[in-house]
């Protein structure tokens, strides 16, 4: 693994071309310039959900105009713009539109209250308009390539050739990785174990209409939603309570990480990996308790096929967002 990304910085070689970076979440939009002098002017803002379905892609094109101004970089000046985004995607001729859950309240209608009636999101043809070269891939992908390159998902500088990246956050993803080629499928959804079926509860309604999804079940979204009467009113109230030995949390817990280590298991099962990296607000935060959970329900099960398989936390960390976007155009 380079140590060297995260602690001594990252930059551009000399001379190269500014290159912006987008990250799209459910919950927020984070933008950087790229440069020789490094990652630097990041600005973030809570996702755009109201208004047009072209008010995501607006918000885009004015952050990255502030990230330009707090870097000195004028937009004009760029060379790409890198957007590593929560998806699913639709292709509009042959422009990427956002059909995200979390984002568009028209898939799974008014019951996940979600303040807008978009079917998709307009993202990549607005950008076309304003930048050069846009590059568009899933969050999942942008950040497995980004562990690939800097992160966990490499040996002495040499990119692993089947493996995985997972975050749990506000939603489920993964990005996928099988003898040496990144997984991107017909319309660059591939990795979306997020939206497996896992359950029957039916309190478990994801973003995307599915009811009893992995991501309608365990995301940070759906904690409120499922656990919000118990007083777990969202993930940083669920575990602070479980640390202080509220057995009802820790059952959550508990039952969250079956859920989460079997959808591990499946991927495993089903693409013979070497090595997933987990990373993600939730994973992240509570990564000392949950990762010993999630490794408990791989190991052992079935050795031919889980042995020699590591579960590790992201090599990139909070920032393997920021990279996977920078990933991307770099």
């Amino acid at each position: 693994m380079n140590q060297n990304v995260l602690s001594d910085g990252f930059h551009l070689a000399p001379g190269a071309a500014p290159v912006a970076c987008v990250d799209i979440g459910g919950t927020k939009v984070a933008v950087s310039i790229a440069d020789e002098q490094g990652v630097r002017g990041r600005v973030a803002e809570p996702t755009a959900k109201e208004g047009a379905n072209v008010a995501l892609a607006l918000q885009i094109i004015r952050l990255v105009g502030q990230s330009c101004a707090a870097s000195g970089v004028a937009t004009g000046d760029l060379s790409a713009l890198g957007v590593a985004s929560c998806g699913p995607f639709v292709l509009n001729k042959g422009c990427v539109e956002l059909a995200a859950p979390n984002i568009c309240g028209g898939l799974a209608g008014k019951a996940r209250g979600l303040p807008n009636d978009w079917q998709t999101a307009l993202l990549e043809a607005p950008l076309r308009r304003v930048f050069a070269k846009v590059r568009v891939e899933n969050d999942g992908i942008g950040a497995l390539e980004a562990e690939r390159r800097w992160g966990a998902l490499q040996i002495n500088g040499q990119a692993l050739a089947n493996c995985a990246y997972v975050t749990w956050s506000t939603g489920i993803g993964v990005g996928l990785c099988v003898d040496g080629h990144v997984l991107r499928g017909k319309n660059g959804n591939a990795g979306h174990a997020g939206h497996l079926f896992v359950s029957d509860n039916n309190d478990a309604l994801c973003g995307c209409g599915n009811v009893g999804d992995v991501e309608g079940l365990i995301a940070g979204n759906a904690i409120p939603r499922r656990f919000g009467h118990l007083g777990y009113t969202d993930s940083a109230t669920l575990f602070v309570a479980a640390y202080a030995g509220d057995t009802g949390a820790t059952a959550i817990i508990d039952e969250f990480c079956r859920i989460m280590g079997r959808t591990l298991y499946n991927l495993i099962a089903t693409l013979d990996l070497e090595r997933i990296s987990l990373g993600g607000s939730v994973f992240w935060h509570h990564r000392a308790l949950l990762l010993p959970k999630l490794q408990g329900y791989v190991h052992g099960k079935l050795p031919p096929l889980t042995d020699g398989c590591e579960l590790v936390p992201a090599g990139l960390g909070e920032r393997v967002g920021d990279f996977g976007a920078l990933a991307l155009v770099a």
